[in-house]
């Protein structure tokens, strides 16, 4: 139940968000009024300004609902809802001219400040001038000085600048010497891989002479077993016909056998 008439539950809901909206804005103006901290009066007007979007949304909302409902309702409580759908925006209308009013106010104590304390940066409470009560000449001297600032500030940044760049050429003759020198690394191993290679193929080969050194070492050693063999055989069994018959070691001929003599040929002479 809102006012004198029954309202629909969509509107009914909305009317009471806005309800709470207006007086979370109520208690914020309230608030902002004890704060002394700018910082904290921009944070709080920042928030205030975010329930008035919202606000203003859920009026639109409401209007909305109340057109949907326009045929449902007798012409009275059409008109009781708009004239409550004006009450809601000339209440957030009022609160939006505060927010205006505090704006400006902080924006006036916002002003900035040419005289800030040495060393530090916040401004020097005893020092602060605003720019409305200086003179023409004080506002002068503090122009050049602000020129001056922003002219050491330029100098600063071009050496930051020309180290940058000397940091990058250094960076980039290293980076270069790295890349030769990698070359050179890239070249060696190629050198080095044709070498074992070549080094390979020679252990190779010197296997292949050296297994066929063994092979003919081996065979000859066959073949003087054989011999020592036939050699003993022959040794202890003279007799043996097998070995008779191997050229070399046959017997000798026996000593009754004579040559020839002269005598025998006498009758022919």
């Amino acid at each position: 139940m809102a006012g004198e008439f029954q309202m629909s539950p969509q509107l009914e809901q909305i009317d009471g968000e806005i309800a709470d909206i207006f007086r979370a804005l109520s208690n914020g103006f309230q608030k902002l009024d004890k704060i002394k901290d700018p910082n904290r009066q921009t944070k709080q007007l920042e928030e205030l300004t975010g329930k008035m979007r919202e606000c203003k949304r859920l009026i639109k909302e409401f209007d909305r609902e109340i057109k949907d409902e326009e045929s449902k309702n007798p012409p009275e409580v059409n008109r009781q809802l708009n004239d409550k759908k004006q009450s809601m925006i000339k209440e957030l209308n009022s609160y939006v001219a505060l927010r205006k009013t505090y704006t400006s106010s902080l924006g006036n104590k916002r002003v900035e400040l040419f005289d800030m304390g040495a060393g530090g940066s916040e401004p020097a409470e005893d020092n602060v001038q605003l720019a409305s009560t200086m003179s023409n000449q004080e506002l002068i001297d503090s122009g050049k000085k602000t020129m001056d600032e922003t002219d050491q500030a330029i100098e600063r940044s071009k050496q930051v600048v020309e180290k940058t760049v000397e940091v990058g050429t250094q960076t980039a003759v290293t980076l270069k010497g790295q890349t030769d020198q990698m070359g050179r690394i890239v070249n060696e191993l190629d050198t080095i891989q044709f070498s074992i290679k070549k080094a390979s193929q020679l252990v190779k080969e010197i296997g292949r002479q050296v297994a066929t050194d063994k092979c003919i070492m081996l065979f000859l050693f066959l073949i003087v077993c054989g011999v020592i063999a036939i050699i003993i055989v022959k040794i202890v069994n003279p007799h043996n016909k097998n070995i008779r018959d191997i050229p070399g070691l046959a017997p000798p001929a026996p000593t009754s056998r004579k040559l020839l003599s002269a005598e025998n040929f006498g009758g022919f002479l």
